[in-house]
């Protein structure tokens, strides 16, 4: 029963941190640098981007110590 909650964890965790890289902004290359999205005039685009940093750290690390965890349970 155990181990079931850490494999559900560890593939939400999985599809969380696939999902957190691709919502980062990339170096404005291709379109979005072009026409300018994502811009803002008071540096609020920066402050989400810094948090969105650190929830990914979060999220990532959380997937390594299930990782760790599950390497532990399932053996």
């Amino acid at each position: 029963m155990l181990d079931g909650i850490f494999v559900a964890a560890q593939v939400i965790l999985g599809i969380l941190v696939i999902v957190l890289v691709l919502a980062h902004s990339g170096k404005d290359s291709g379109l979005s640098g072009a026409f300018g999205i994502g811009q803002s005039q008071f540096g609020a685009t920066q402050v989400m981007e810094r948090n969105l940093t650190r929830l990914t750290v979060i999220v990532a690390v959380l997937l390594v110590a299930n990782t760790i965890l599950l390497g532990f349970l399932l053996s």
